[in-house]
């Protein structure tokens, strides 16, 4: 799309995602799999992959490491999205996703990434900045890799201030913890109702609790813009001029895996085409309803995220 100010995500702990079926999980026992499907993993990857379904362009940068590092990029490389790779400290991590065939349920294995030293940090902390670009966005979602002390995305913060570009993250547990305390506002946080519920220490039953939650976060300058997900009850945003809620469409629910990278794909892809907040949030629900009616290794699909888009409900809380 012609025009558009750049947005770079940023995977630092990607993962390799094996998925595969058996007949019933019981233990002790040698259990027959399907041919493993093979997918690239981690936040910021399936958020550049939603953004090329959508018709926009990023860039992603991955941290990769030794021979699973390798067939990643490879991977991606053939998926046609422009790549910036940085060197990880060890292996790229592995992750495998097993369904009984009987009962329907997943049993999903996720294991660590290589540890990180503070040479590794400061690397990326400076190959971010010097990739990022005035006037677009850098995007940070997925897990933070294992050594990497919370505060990183904070620290990214102050290395982007004064317009180099703006900051949306994609935060959950000791990282959100330190976004929300910090005196450096990211421009846009996002995180789930149960995030947001163990971050406050009560419930948030309604729109309009997770609306004044969101506010007060604001107000005390966590961020200019707050997301919360409300699940099957779509997304609330808040800024300094107010808060809106976005409802979900209609469909029937196959799996919530990549629903919420699919939503951080629309929304900072009509942030960067200049579009109010409100209709950002619009995409961004438009997407993630998409998403969860594929299976779990899919994204959204461009039919129905214009078709959704275009019975878009926001309201103004």
């Amino acid at each position: 799309m012609s025009g558009q100010p750049p947005i770079l995500t940023v995977t630092l702990n990607p993962a390799l995602d094996l998925s595969t079926a058996t007949g019933q999980v019981r233990p002790d026992q040698k259990l027959r799999c399907d041919k493993p499907a093979i997918e690239p993993g981690g936040g910021g990857i399936n958020i550049s992959r939603a953004i090329k379904i959508i018709g926009g362009q990023s860039t992603a940068m991955v941290a990769l490491g030794g021979a699973t590092g390798t067939r990643l990029y490879d991977m991606l490389k053939a998926s046609g999205l422009s790549l910036v790779r940085l060197t990880a400290p060890g292996e790229t991590r592995q992750s495998l996703a097993v369904t009984d065939r009987d009962t329907g349920s997943q049993y999903r294995f996720v294991m660590p990434g290589p540890e990180w030293h503070m040479t590794h940090i400061a690397t990326a902390l400076a190959t971010i900045t010097e990739t990022a670009m005035a006037g677009g966005w850098v995007v940070m979602s997925g897990s933070n890799p294992p050594g990497m002390a919370a505060g990183f995305e904070q620290m990214l913060t102050v290395r982007l201030k004064d317009g180099r570009a703006r900051l949306m993250v994609d935060a959950a547990g000791e990282a959100l913890q330190a976004l929300a305390g910090s005196s450096s506002p990211v421009d846009v946080l996002r995180m789930d109702t149960h995030e947001a519920e163990a971050l406050c220490g009560r419930p948030l039953p309604l729109r309009s609790d997770t609306a004044q939650f969101a506010t007060d976060l604001v107000r005390n300058g966590a961020a200019h813009t707050v997301i919360v997900a409300r699940g099957a009850d779509g997304s609330v945003a808040a800024t300094s001029d107010g808060a809106w809620h976005a409802a979900v469409a209609p469909v029937d629910v196959v799996s919530t895996v990549g629903a919420g990278d699919s939503f951080v794909a629309g929304f900072v892809l009509a942030m960067a085409r200049d579009w109010p907040v409100s209709e950002a949030l619009a995409l961004g629900t438009a997407a993630a309803s998409s998403a969860v009616m594929k299976p779990a290794a899919e994204l959204c699909d461009a039919d129905d995220v214009r078709h959704f888009y275009s019975q878009r409900a926001v309201t103004k809380l």
